[in-house]
């Protein structure tokens, strides 16, 4: 049976003093209060005090789900609720003063079928980076090989990720992390435009191989002495850069609309994380190992000690990826893929809930999974450590979604995914006896030589009595050249079993060098011509070598 209460109209006051108290109290009632000025546990805390049995806070701006700090839970025993400014004038020309009103909170699913979308994102992006960033990594030693100037193109150097940087990094991330703690409401702005730059550089970067295949706008800018334009970009690049742009500048301003923006910010956050999984390279397992230790022990000092820390008894973690509860700005970070919930809810109807993953539960584990292919091509193991980190960062995000199911709050996600990882790593390793070759990357973080040049033998008839010249008989030429085998091609130096084969990757360097070829710079492939010397006398050892350079020193006896 459900017990009806009175309604109180004390909507010219927002409770936020016991001034604001009516004289005797609230008798059992439940008072409807306008929104502002204090916190909702303050209110509800006042009203509770002076005899409440539920509150009505009134807004005229977008509808959240009440909250507050968990520590404050356990403070109060009355219910209280958001009310529209729109409903509450329903409400007295239907009812006037003799209305009532029955409170009660709607239960929340334990798991929702959004965390399925949230797997799949997560582990494709981890997936596809890795494979990406693995196999870039060997097509771009592979091809500066076949340069006869061992020339390297630079617009897409990757960073290899060193100690010190490793440092640096996560004191920026705590000094971050902490000022957006105390200054979010300032700070949460810059965080929003450094998201959109970003994110449409990554999208640009994820599309770009794709729109080179296409046979349209090959055109190039004019000459000229612009930044950047100088380089006489193609007209379908720039349509695309344009493109990138419009793309984060449109989720920018629409970014509060839960309808949808959150389709957009998934798609440039992906975007964003298989660039800086191409971009930033972990070259040993070392490396590897103590980034993720480092970034380990601060997911877990954040979400789980910080709030032993805090005044109110809140993660920090927690508090500012989902947002303060007191901010101002009602804004939130964007450096999350969100997905709402799918489960039917009451709640649904006042504020669509999401469920959060960040960015760096994706990036972190996803440089290993990039290690490991790359280690893989190396020592020719068909991928396993690829296919072996994948499915353990796979399963550490099942365990990570099991423990917020259990515990019902937020959890760091890197205190299972990297156990799951490095173990699963450390573990085929072990099992397939290259554990020092994986901990040092064995030496694939260097330049690797150029392949061995390799002569074939060469049968040379002795000169005649006469003590001519071989090389003043023409005859004695063709005569050495067609009994001499015939040269062998210097054998090739390989990372894997096969050519690197990546049909997306050979789409961006064979883009690559033919903008270059139209654009009419010098190809690295093609030094410079020289000018014209004159013959020298060949002799039979140059007829035999051929075209090998540089030909090599014999020292023969007659």
């Amino acid at each position: 049976m459900v017990s009806l209460l009175a309604l109180q109209d004390q909507t010219v006051s927002v409770l936020c003093a016991p001034s604001e108290v009516p004289d005797g109290g609230f008798g059992n009632a439940v008072p409807m209060v306008m929104r502002g000025n204090c916190t909702f546990y303050e209110k509800v805390r006042l009203a509770q005090i002076n005899g409440a049995r539920g509150l009505l806070v009134v807004s005229k701006e977008r509808l959240v789900p009440p909250a507050g700090n968990r520590s404050q839970y356990e403070e109060i025993d009355i219910p209280v609720a958001l009310l529209s400014y729109a409903d509450m004038l329903d409400i007295g020309r239907s009812f006037g003063h003799s209305a009532k009103v029955a409170m009660y909170a709607p239960g929340e699913p334990v798991l929702d079928y959004n965390m399925v979308i949230i797997f799949v994102m997560a582990v494709g992006t981890v997936a596809v980076g890795g494979y990406w960033a693995g196999s870039r990594d060997v097509k771009k030693r592979y091809m500066k090989h076949k340069r006869d100037d061992g020339a390297e193109k630079h617009e897409d150097e990757t960073v290899d990720v060193t100690p010190v940087m490793i440092g640096v990094f996560v004191v920026m991330c705590c000094s971050m992390l902490v000022l957006l703690y105390y200054f979010y409401d300032q700070l949460v702005y810059a965080i929003i435009g450094i998201f959109c730059l970003a994110a449409s550089i990554g999208l640009y970067s994820c599309l770009s191989p794709f729109v080179r295949r296409f046979p349209l706008g090959k055109c190039r800018f004019p000459n000229n002495n612009w930044p950047y334009f100088h380089k006489r970009p193609q007209v379908r690049m720039l349509l695309l850069a344009a493109f990138c742009v419009a793309v984060s500048l449109v989720w920018g301003l629409f970014r509060n609309e839960d309808q949808w923006a959150w389709i957009l910010q998934d798609a440039l956050g992906i975007a964003f994380c298989l660039y800086m999984l191409k971009t930033i390279r972990l070259p040993t397992f070392k490396g590897c190992t103590l980034l993720l230790l480092v970034l380990f022990v601060y997911d877990v000092f954040f979400v789980f000690i910080t709030p032993y820390l805090t005044k109110t008894g809140e993660s920090i973690m927690v508090e500012v990826a989902a947002g303060p509860t007191d901010s101002s700005t009602r804004e939130k970070l964007p450096m999350v893929l969100k997905v709402p919930r799918l489960n039917f809810s009451p709640l649904a109807l006042c504020d669509r809930p999401f469920s959060l993953l960040g960015f760096g539960d994706i990036l972190v584990p996803g440089l290993l999974v990039a290690y490991c292919h790359r280690f893989d091509i190396q020592v020719q193991s068909s991928r396993v450590y690829f296919v072996a980190c994948t499915i353990g960062y796979g399963i550490g995000l099942l365990v990570t979604f099991a423990a917020l199911a259990w515990m019902q709050k937020g959890q760091p996600a890197l205190l299972y995914l990297v156990p799951c990882t490095l173990l699963t790593s450390l573990l085929v390793a072990l099992w397939r006896q290259e554990l020092a070759m994986f901990w040092t990357g064995s030496g694939f973080a260097k330049e690797l030589p150029h392949p061995p040049l390799v002569i074939s033998p060469v049968s040379c008839p002795a000169p005649p009595k006469g003590g001519s010249s071989p090389a003043s008989h023409p005859e004695a030429d063709g005569e050495t050249a067609t009994s001499a085998a015939p040269p062998r091609e210097p054998a090739s130096t390989h990372l894997g079993s096969e050519e690197p084969q990546a049909s997306f990757l050979e789409m961006e360097e064979e883009g690559e060098e033919k903008e270059q070829t139209e654009a009419g710079e010098p190809q690295p492939d093609q030094p410079p011509a020289q000018r014209p010397q004159e013959e020298q006398p060949s002799s039979p050892q140059d007829d035999v070598l051929g075209q090998t350079s540089p030909p090599a020193k014999h020292s023969q006896s007659g």
